[in-house]
């Protein structure tokens, strides 16, 4: 039996996703969790073979709780399943250490087969992504300006894009309102802009915000 834990914020995708495995009779659903927190909570206390993981949670933002599960459970295959579309943020989750990537928009056999499959210790991509992985690894490529920033500076910049307003992006990374400006200071100077309309039309001329 593979025992997944879900964390997701929201009570109708974990009744969902619940839903979806019921008819499994090798997949159940162990545990879910609401947030970052009560999920590490969750994993340090009980065993799990696969772990799904929404990107937007209130607290620790799923990036930080891949991470953090690698520290503590390097082992344990986590498959992150969003609304974020793979272009923004697949790549950065797979090199943190995700076993899989998934849109919420994927149908529910893809699903089950991306759980079966990093289970047995294999990754799940799309073709589409495996395409996007490939194009990176071209040693020729020249890279795109958004890829010389850190994880956390990439989100800022997303968030922005989106039309946050500084206070906003940090509750939701769960950061200092001076925290979030330097970020934003060093966003512009490693992609050698100068507002944040700038930033915000590189965004969406790179598909980097929905």
């Amino acid at each position: 039996m593979i025992n997944v834990i879900i964390a997701d914020d929201h009570p109708i995708v974990r009744a969902g996703l619940k839903q979806i495995m019921a008819d499994d009779i090798d997949i159940t659903v162990k545990a879910v969790a609401d947030n970052g927190a009560h999920l590490l909570k969750q994993i340090r206390a009980t065993d799990f073979d696969v772990v799904l993981l929404d990107l937007t949670m209130p607290g620790m933002d799923g990036l930080d709780v891949l991470k953090q599960l690698k520290v503590e459970k390097p082992k344990l295959p986590v498959i992150i399943l969003t609304i974020h579309p793979e272009a923004q943020y697949a790549l950065r989750l797979l090199k943190a250490g995700a076993a899989g990537y998934l849109t919420k928009e994927s149908a529910p056999d893809e699903l089950i087969n991306a759980i079966r499959k990093v289970y047995n210790g294999g990754k799940y991509i799309s073709t589409a992504l495996a395409e996007r992985i490939a194009f990176a690894l071209d040693a020729d490529v020249e890279r795109p300006p958004h890829d010389s920033l850190s994880d956390r500076e990439y989100q800022v910049l997303c968030l922005i894009a989106s039309g946050k307003t500084v206070s906003e992006i940090a509750e939701a990374l769960n950061l200092s309102v001076k925290t979030v400006s330097t970020y934003r200071t060093r966003i512009l100077e490693k992609m050698q802009m100068k507002s944040n309309a700038e930033l915000t039309h590189y965004a969406i001329q790179n598909q980097l915000v929905d």
